[in-house]
């Protein structure tokens, strides 16, 4: 059995930064290699990880110059990002196809997997069981952003995050708002609240205040009706009279906010705008917002995909691709991700990847299998685009 990674940092596929992480590391490499996988890799893959191509080749793998060289005889690509449709189009038929692939937005290339007869398993669709904890690429990457953010943050904010007394006087601690307490957000929390800042948390589902409190922070209690969460955790979205009593109640909040940190996603969906330019214009100057969902809509009107922007002597971060920041670790952990995905359905001697509709993380991440697109949701959502 052959598994291609890419150097994806040729390969801009459907994304137009230069991706840092790698799908392997040279400790999955090696544990690849002991289940019975040959694993090509370009050379190059790791670099910007921090990890040389002789570190992946003494662990087991075989390095490529070009990906072209072994594509159309490979039978798994794992990737971080989606392959581009020229790389897609060299794949043979039946080849498993693993990464973040960004379903619900990039119809034609799900099409094309579909067309290919290829099997496109999407990470971003893993469901969040305990079982798939170990494989969920989303949640791992998350947790990344959150530290991140706040580390982008610090950097910007004209002054500290902790209460310091001296001499000279004393200087209060930094006041951090985090809209979202989802697997970024409570790391933000985390984070901020280790650094020494006080830290004031908000999430429309309630179940998670008991989660906030544990890391330290304080939750804001915003009476806006029935919210709740999705089956897989995920926040729903509110209705436009909540939108409107909530952006209200988090008025105060963010005026009197040294760094406010918007984490706030739909999946499948764009993300809700969640603070306008007048609210903005309130706050203190040299005070950071940090737009988690910059690059797919964003949460601050004005903040601009892959920038940092001035509005109103307040800084705006929207840059994205948090996780990249630190791309070792992120590397680390996604490989892991990868890594424990394969072990779970490779079986078998020789090993062969084994896809059962039966189980429940293979019907829920499978987008396309024998010639068509499987996933009801993304069905759906393309009968009604």
């Amino acid at each position: 059995m052959k598994i291609l990674i890419l150097n994806e940092s040729r390969h801009t596929g459907l994304h137009a930064h230069t991706e840092k992480r790698c799908a392997v590391s040279p400790s999955t490499v090696s544990k690849l290699v002991r289940k019975g996988l040959v694993v090509f890799i370009e050379k190059g893959a790791g670099l910007l990880s921090h990890y040389n191509d002789s570190e992946f080749e003494s662990a087991g793998a075989t390095l490529i110059d070009t990906a072209d060289e072994i594509a159309s005889e490979i039978d798994v690509l794992a990737c971080v990002n989606a392959p581009n449709k020229l790389m897609v189009s060299t794949l043979p038929a039946h080849t498993v196809v693993i990464g973040h692939l960004d379903p619900f937005f990039q119809k034609s290339l799900v099409n094309q997997f579909a067309e290919s007869n290829i099997t496109a398993l999407s990470v971003e669709m893993i469901p969040r069981s305990s079982r798939a904890q170990k494989m969920d690429a989303l949640s791992s990457q998350a947790s990344l952003a959150g530290y991140v953010m706040v580390m982008k943050a610090a950097s910007r904010l004209p002054s500290i995050l902790p209460m310091m007394m001296t001499p000279s006087g004393t200087i209060k601690p930094a006041k951090v708002f985090v809209i979202g307490a989802g697997v970024a957000g409570l790391q933000a929390i985390a984070t901020a609240k280790r650094l020494g800042a006080n830290v004031l948390a908000y999430d429309t589902r309630p179940v998670v205040a008991e989660q906030v409190e544990s890391l330290g922070g304080k939750f804001l209690n915003v009476d806006i009706g029935e919210t709740g969460q999705t089956k897989d955790g995920y926040a729903k979205e509110l209705t436009d009279e909540q939108k409107a009593i909530l952006a209200e109640a988090q008025k105060e909040a963010i005026q009197s906010s040294d760094i406010v940190i918007t984490t706030a996603q739909l999946f499948g969906r764009k993300p809700p705008l969640l603070i306008s330019k007048d609210t903005l214009s309130t706050m203190k100057p040299g005070s950071v917002v940090v737009d988690m969902a910059a690059l797919s809509g964003g949460n601050v009107e004005g903040s601009s995909p892959g920038e940092t922007v001035k509005i109103n002597d307040v800084c705006v971060i929207g840059t994205g691709n948090w996780s990249e920041e630190v791309s070792r670790a992120a590397t680390d952990m996604y490989a892991n991700n990868i890594y424990n995905l394969l072990d779970e359905f490779i079986k078998d001697d020789p090993p062969a990847f084994q896809l059962s509709f039966d189980d429940d993380i293979l019907a829920a991440s499978v987008i396309t299998h024998d010639g068509k697109v499987t996933n009801q949701l993304l069905i759906k959502s393309y009968e009604g685009a």
